[in-house]
């Protein structure tokens, strides 16, 4: 892994505009980061000897790094192969710096994951042999010596003594009850006392993992254990967050008491973490907000808006009043003031699910993002010629959008998961436009046989994920979980439904007379504009379709799992195109008007393909360094969404 430096977001932008305005070559080589900032953020840790040098997990297997506290962010290393590791903690050795330790799990398969550990600062990492694929929960390091270090996965707990190079089991083999371990604490002087939390209850050792015995007294049968913290001023005091609420023993788990003050519906506290300067302090991240305890739990008093999912707490050792919270979609937040206010914190980190990019038709100098997973901080945003992002997601209501095109006229639609909305140009709400005519049958969406329409359909399309859209001068079509609809009136009223029996479409596209519509299994074409429609014979082979197009003499290309595919006779028959594109994971294929030119990506890859012939033959255009989901030509520049960071740019 590399160690990417940190570029400041206000250079990002005006690479960007300058991008635009000026007449550069379109396949240029560098990229960068453009946003829109935020996202998922999982976990925080600083560098104890320079605690402004913060560290920020993801998980996708990223690490960001921050130089200022938290105030500015950069894309530090990944790890892991894929975009399938959460990286749930990271550990900085205090009498070694250089020395990082990271664990993770994978979000495919729960039972593999790896404790990584760079030597240098974060420059390279490797995995440790004996950790790996196990699916690593938990992660501690003793204070009273940093060469031990104790993990916890879903087949128990390891220790190691020399610091990480290699590891023992410390639970007992099968144990039926204490494996899926998502807790590890250490004593703060004798690192042979170890506390678990597992899926039911926690356990405790104090021989090193010897012998092991329940510590359950007082808690709620059946309790998940998220987070344990010891307090090292009075090792008696151990604190336990379970999805049963947070407990409090006064005997070092001996009997615990459940604390007060936390309502029912923020039971689910993610982590504990304790004031470093003071024992009476400590903060509660929840499902539903951050809490703090000024006087050892007997209080507790929320500081944060309950819509807030808290991952992590970071407390700065040298003032105490200075927090960052690593949440779900609103990624880090920063308080100056012990927690009276929060603000956003993300310049420069962008971890965002981007599923639509779209260039403004009259403002050369403005792109459009569809965002989806973050609800009211997702939506679509706009970047500006200023170089700056901003939400336009009021009306949405925390949708997550999966299509955005925009009318002639600057009309923008979005599809998202519950129906299709329309913002007018230069409007501050989205409006609903789900409206179905009366069930008679479309004249737009026949079959030869059948009428296309299923009576059985809601009078709404707002139930519906909306997949696709295509916009034409006479109609427009939308690709969605319910079927193909179709709107003659600016989206007013749709008719549609199921189609030949198909309903779960997730592309659709049009020239001319020609319509061709797909399931992730099936394509479907109608030459006469929607009046009769027959189902192409694909490839046995091709059952994830991702996306499709169509070229001005009226080939069909399709992007799949299983590669790209090509047809010249309306889906009558199918040439993979394999001459110079991957043979797997294409996941988007479109075709650029102004430079007539074919462009394609892939989830496995950071290049880009293009194609001069209609798809006959394609070359390798600039590497991105990102698999990319899709990509437009915007203004000039090639602007891509990747599956997890946002967008990207040419410089």
């Amino acid at each position: 892994m590399t160690l990417n430096k940190a570029t400041s977001i206000r250079d990002r932008y005006w690479i960007l505009l300058l991008g635009f305005l000026l007449c550069s070559p379109l396949w240029a080589e560098q990229w960068k980061l453009l946003g829109p900032n935020g996202g998922d953020a999982r976990s925080l840790a600083y560098d104890p000897g320079n605690p402004s040098h913060v560290f920020l997990g993801t998980s996708t297997g990223s690490i960001f790094v921050s130089t200022d506290g938290g105030q500015s962010w950069a894309n530090f290393a990944h790890l892991g192969t894929g975009d399938d590791y959460v990286l749930d903690h990271i550990i900085v050795d205090p009498r070694n710096t250089a020395i990082i330790f990271v664990s993770a799990w994978n979000v495919e398969d729960h039972t593999s994951g790896d404790v990584f550990r760079s030597l240098d600062e974060g420059k390279t990492w490797v995995p440790l042999p004996d950790m790996h694929e196990k699916s690593i929960r938990a992660l501690a390091m003793a204070a009273s010596d940093s060469k031990i270090l104790v993990s916890g996965s879903l087949d128990g707990v390891y220790r190691s003594q020399d610091g990480g190079d290699s590891w023992q089991r410390i639970s007992p083999l099968n144990h039926p009850e204490l494996k899926n371990i998502e807790a590890i604490a250490i004593d703060p002087q004798d690192p042979n006392i170890i506390y678990a939390g597992t899926w039911h209850l926690a356990w405790k050792t104090s021989d090193g993992g010897i012998t092991w015995r329940h510590i359950n007294q007082g808690m709620i049968d059946d309790s998940d254990v998220f987070s344990i913290i010891v307090d090292p001023a009075n090792r008696a005091t151990v604190y336990v967050s379970a999805c049963s609420g947070i407990y409090k023993s006064d005997s070092a788990g001996e009997l615990f008491h459940k604390v007060q003050g936390i309502p029912f519906s923020a039971r689910r506290t993610r982590i504990l973490r304790r004031d470093p300067s003071s024992s009476d302090v400590v903060y509660a991240g929840t499902t539903q907000g951050l809490w703090k305890t000024s006087n050892a739990g007997k209080t507790w008093k929320q500081i944060t808006n309950s819509e807030i999912v808290v991952n992590d707490v970071l407390v700065d050792p040298r003032n105490s009043s200075r927090l960052l919270l690593a949440t779900d979609r609103g990624g880090v937040m920063l308080s100056d003031n012990g927690g009276l206010s929060f603000s956003s914190s993300n310049h420069g980190y962008t971890h965002r699910y981007v599923t639509a990019i779209l260039a403004d038709v009259r403002n050369p100098d403005t792109i459009f993002v569809g965002i989806a997973n973050d609800r009211e901080w997702g939506g679509v945003f706009a970047f500006r010629d200023m170089g700056s992002w901003q939400q336009k997601s009021a009306g949405l209501g925390g949708r997550d959008v999966f299509a955005l095109k925009q009318t002639a006229n600057g009309t923008l639609i979005a599809g998202t998961n519950h129906g299709i909305f329309v913002l007018d140009r230069d409007g501050s709400t989205w409006r609903p436009s789900n409206h179905l005519k009366n069930k008679n049958p479309s004249p737009q969406l026949r079959t030869a046989k059948s009428i296309a329409f299923d009576p059985s359909v809601t009078d709404s399309l707002m139930d519906a994920k909306v997949n696709d859209i295509d916009i034409a001068s006479s109609r427009w079509l939308v690709a969605t979980s319910a079927g193909l609809f179709i709107s003659t009136d600016a989206g007013s009223t749709w008719n549609g439904g199921p189609l030949l029996g198909k309903k779960e479409f997730v592309s659709v596209h049009s020239a001319g007379s020609l319509l061709v519509a797909a399931t992730h299994s099936d394509v479907l074409l109608s030459e006469d504009e929607g009046t009769n429609w027959q189902l192409a014979r694909l490839p046995a082979q091709l059952t994830s379709i991702r996306g499709l197009t169509i070229t001005p003499d009226a080939g069909v290309l399709i992007a799949s799992r299983e590669g790209a595919f090509r047809s010249t006779d309306s889906g009558k028959t199918w040439q993979r195109m394999s001459n110079g594109l991957p043979e797997r994971d294409l996941s988007f294929i479109a075709y650029d008007d102004a430079a007539q030119t074919l462009l394609a990506t892939s989830l496995s890859t950071g290049v880009i393909f293009r194609s001069h012939d209609g798809g006959r033959s394609w070359q390798s255009g600039p590497d991105s360094g990102y698999p990319l989901r899709r990509i437009v030509v915007a203004h000039g520049r090639l602007v891509a969404a990747t599956p997890f960071d946002g967008v990207i740019v040419q410089q």
